[in-house]
């Protein structure tokens, strides 16, 4: 099994001020497992055809991570930004693993 190490980006609400909220993108880095490793190639009728991953990820947990399961939006690995499409936590363990999908594009923070 191959060994993961990589950040994790969170997508974190805070209120500014009474009513106004903002988003903005926390990372943290993890390690574990990759569990599985595969991709594919999506064509479509773009310029250039999307490099999908179908990655499975078990990273070791923290109570940051556990507490924040929820707002995990994308993994940064390899050189490259990926998105998680789902995310189930295995509590006896102490993991999470996540699912990975296609590039995901981080706005830039203001």
């Amino acid at each position: 099994m191959a060994r993961f190490y990589g950040k994790i980006g969170f997508e974190i609400t805070t209120e500014t001020r009474p009513g106004v909220f903002k988003e903005h993108y926390e990372e943290r880095s993890y390690k574990g497992d990759v569990i599985k490793n595969s991709r594919r190639w999506d064509s479509s009728d773009k310029l250039n055809d999307d490099l999908i991953i179908s990655n499975d990820i078990s990273i070791i947990s923290d109570s940051f991570a556990n507490a924040n399961f929820g707002v995990m939006r994308y993994v940064r690995w390899m050189n490259q930004v990926f998105e998680i499409t789902s995310a189930s936590i295995d509590v006896e363990r102490h993991r999470i693993t996540l699912s990975l999908g296609g590039v995901f594009n981080v706005p830039n923070s203001d």
